[in-house]
Parts: structure tokens; sequence; C-alpha cells
């Protein structure tokens, strides 16, 4: 009776010896060896490190926006020291008086300026920031990226008095062109519209460039394929995938426009009523007997706009950056 042998079991370390050419093969296994894993640092560790380096950020913020921002919504719902109860009065005539009268006209009026030029701004932007995309000279892009860094960020008196000198009622094209003739006044709503727009576009097409760079050629491929003309390519393709973008330039042009000030209060002053003259009007103690804390609370009215304007672009930021990536 025979007993059948026993099978040997082959590893990937198993190696095959023999004497010669007529030696028989016999099949020696050596242990299977685990590679060494690799040690990983705590995760502790590495966050802990990420936070070492953004606590001067967060000091930075803490000191320059937390303190400044509790101050303020500390003194708009107290008294102020000329009040007849004294300073430290908790009340709420400060926001209803901030949302009454001339108040409201400037917030209304401030809200209509910015939402007005944003919306200009963003249909004028993107086929200029379209036309620097698919243009074929490289110089021109590069030089209108730069202009447009350095116009988007020229406010202020400057801006001021480089339009007044042009456009104002003595201004040179103003004189040139007999525009005052025609019923042209640059302090005025109008002209406060045109001065913002000289930031408002540049700030535009550095916002949208990005996305439609992220336009790939293959969907256009695509549609011209189908017979699609321009017309319909922009319509159902790239304007779609570009509306979070164009959404998000919007209400990024509107909080800058709702929170500039130096160049409006240069220029047409008390002309054209504006949340921020307010302010600094109240500052200035142009306000009633007891309303000392009048500006404090104009300005959360402020605040509260720039986070309903910040909440709505943080999402639309995030969905564009997922269509295009």
């Amino acid at each position: 009776m025979t007993t059948a042998p026993t099978p040997v079991p082959t590893t990937p370390a198993a190696t095959l010896t023999g004497g010669g050419a007529g030696a028989s093969a016999t099949a020696t296994t050596t242990p299977a060896t685990t590679a060494p894993t690799p040690r990983r640092r705590p995760l502790a560790r590495l966050g802990g490190a990420s936070w070492l380096a953004t606590v001067p950020l967060l000091l930075f913020f803490l000191i320059g926006f937390g303190l400044p921002t509790v101050a303020i919504v500390i003194g708009a719902f107290t008294t102020s020291s000329d009040a007849e109860g004294g300073a430290g009065q908790f009340t709420f005539d400060n926001l209803t008086a901030s949302v009454q009268g001339g108040y409201l006209t400037a917030m209304l009026s401030s809200l209509k300026l910015s939402a007005l030029t944003a919306l200009l701004a963003t249909l004028i932007g993107l086929p200029l920031a379209q036309a620097v995309v698919t243009s074929r000279h490289t110089w021109l892009r590069q030089a209108v990226l730069t202009a447009s860094g350095v116009l988007a960020n020229f406010g202020g008196l400057p801006l001021a008095f480089a339009f007044v000198a042009t456009l104002g009622n003595a201004g040179e094209i103003t004189k040139l062109l007999h525009l005052t003739d025609h019923g042209w006044s640059l302090y005025s709503f109008t002209g406060l519209t045109v001065v913002y727009l000289y930031f408002l576009i540049p700030l535009m097409v550095l916002t949208i460039t990005p996305a439609l760079d992220g336009l790939r050629v293959q969907w256009r491929e695509a549609a011209q394929n189908n017979r699609a003309t321009t017309l319909q390519y922009w319509r159902h393709v790239a304007l779609p995938i570009l509306l979070p973008s164009l959404l998000g330039g919007f209400v990024l042009l509107f909080g800058s426009a709702f929170a500039a000030y130096a160049t409006a209060a240069a220029m047409v002053g008390a002309t054209v009523p504006l949340v921020s003259r307010s302010i600094a009007d109240a500052l200035s103690g142009n306000v009633l007997v007891g309303q000392g804390n009048l500006a404090l609370a104009l300005s959360l009215n402020m605040i509260i706009v720039a986070v309903l304007v910040m909440a709505v672009y943080l999402p639309l930021q995030r969905r564009s950056a997922r269509w295009l990536s």
C-alpha cells in the first residue's frame, strides 16, 4: 500500500535547485518576509504643527477684526455716555433709529448702488475676460491682467481727484464734449456709478478669468460636432457651468462696492446718501443727544450685510471649483 506524497506548498520565495542536467529539481521554500510598515507620525502631532503655523494669522484676525466686532455689537445695544440714564444701559433705540428716516434712505441707496454697479461690472467684465482668454497674444493677456490688478485696487482720494479733473464740472473731457449741456453731472448717482465701474470691472476680469480658463476645449468641440452654434454653446453649455462663478463674482463686487467709502466721501459728499457716509457723520457727533452709539448700530447693519454676502459667496465658490476642477 502506497501513500500519496504530501504536496509541498510553494511561495513566491520558492527556488529550484539542481545539481546538473540529470539531477532532480527539489523545491525549497523560504519563509515569507513582510515589508516593514513605515511608522506613521501621530495625527495629533501633525495637527499641532499645522495649528502653530496659523497662530500669527489667527492673532491678527482676532485683534484686527474680532475685538472691533465685539465692541460694535456691545455698543449697538447699549446707551452712550450722553444718554440720560448713563452709559452702558441695554437698549434697542440705536438699532431702531438706524433703520428709520434718513438712515434707512442711506442704507437703501447703498444697496441700490452696490447692486447696480456689480451687475453692470459683471455684464461688461465677462466678455472682456473672454476676449483676453481666447486671445492668441500672451502679452495682451499679461498686460490686461496686470492692469486689472492695479486698477482694481485703485480708489480713494486719488481716484476721486482723477475723475473730478476729467469728468467734473470743469473737467477736461466735460469741457471738450460739452457734457454739462446734456445734463451730465459727476456729483450724482449716475456719476458715482461710473466711478465705481472704474475699479469693479477690472475686479470682475480678475475674478472670472480662472473660471473661463476652466472651460474645456472638448466641450466646445462636442457642441460643434452636434452642429451647435456659438450662441447655443454659450446658452446651454458655457453659461450654466459659469453660473456659480458669475454669481460669486457678482456677490464679491457687491460687497466691494458696498464697503467703499473714501471715493464717494471725497467726490459727492452728502449729495448721494450712503450708509458709510452716515457712519462718518455719526462718529463726528452729528447725531441727537443720547444717540452717540448710533454709528455702531449702523456699522452692525453693514456687518450683517457683509455676513450675508459671504454666506452666499462661499457656497458658490465651492460649487464653481467642483465644476471647473
